[in-house]
């Protein structure tokens, strides 16, 4: 027998979520940037070891709906939390609580759900002091230990494990590189500009010895288009080198990346769908 389940991340935007996850299963699975709603789709991180198997489940940061994709968001987050044994309650400690954020733990203590409370970033100068919240850092690692005992005292015996021991996560190689190249936007650009970016995979070709990926970049506006694309082709470009090491990387193969930016207006609105994010 092993302990083995699923364990829901959730929490505010930047609470520390996407890089906790990496942590702990020792390998880029999320996208981490310091732009709030990062994550989109609920993203599985599979921790393995000798006797247990922690199920780490990646959820957008808990925010109001502005529109369609945000409303998708959100119902991840709502799926998460009902269909998860464990859940981790992130908060930033680098930052004060508002009566808002207060007001969810107390609803999640409620609940009587299984929570293990944590409070994140603390390498950085710290404005709050919350009893029972572990305090711990995914830069340095400080308190991970404890993290992951608390997991495995938390899950389920089972007799077997749910997936693979040589998974890590669940998503396929495609999303993992469409996944990065948005990331690499989001932190290159600011403001209103990597809210409105989607990724979509034209051609995905892998030969012997090399990988052949076209991909658009999706912005909302004529004016984005021309941010990402940038003077002479510039931050376009250095968005595909990046995303190519990446892949290849990943792939352990040679990888051509072409990228296009084309312009779908109010897509988070109208046509979500057609990029992946389905309600």
């Amino acid at each position: 027998m092993i302990k083995c389940g699923y364990v829901g991340v959730i929490g505010r935007a930047n609470a520390g979520k996407s890089s906790l996850v990496n942590r702990l299963v020792g390998e880029r699975v999320a996208i981490v940037s310091s732009k709030p709603q990062t994550t989109r789709n609920n993203i599985l991180g599979i921790l393995n070891g000798e006797n247990y198997q922690i199920i780490l489940v990646d959820t957008p940061g808990i925010h109001h709906s502005k529109n369609n994709l945000d409303r998708y968001m959100m119902k991840n987050v709502r799926n998460a939390i009902s269909s998860v044994d464990v859940l981790l309650y992130l908060i930033d400690g680098s930052k004060e609580l508002d009566q808002e954020e207060i007001d969810y733990i107390n609803m999640l203590k409620e609940k009587e759900l299984n929570v293990i409370y944590l409070q994140t970033k603390c390498d950085k100068k710290q404005k709050i002091d919350m009893e029972n919240f572990l305090k711990i850092s995914s830069i340095t690692g400080e308190n991970i230990d404890k993290v992951i005992e608390s997991i495995v005292d938390s899950l389920p015996e089972c007799s077997t494990r749910i997936y693979d021991e040589d998974l890590f996560t669940d998503k396929s190689i495609k999303f993992l590189i469409e996944e990065d190249i948005r990331g690499q936007a989001l932190n290159m650009f600011d403001k209103e500009v990597p809210h409105g970016i989607a990724i979509e995979t034209e051609r995905f070709d892998e030969k012997n010895d090399i990988v052949i990926i076209e991909a658009n970049i999706i912005c909302e506006r004529d004016s984005h288009k021309g941010i990402i694309i940038g003077k002479g082709g510039k931050n376009l470009k250095i968005i595909g080198q990046k995303s190519r090491e990446y892949a290849e990387e990943l792939l352990d193969k040679q990888v051509l990346l072409k990228l296009f930016v084309k312009v779908d207006k109010d897509w988070r609105d109208r046509n979500y769908s057609n990029y992946g994010y389905k309600f």
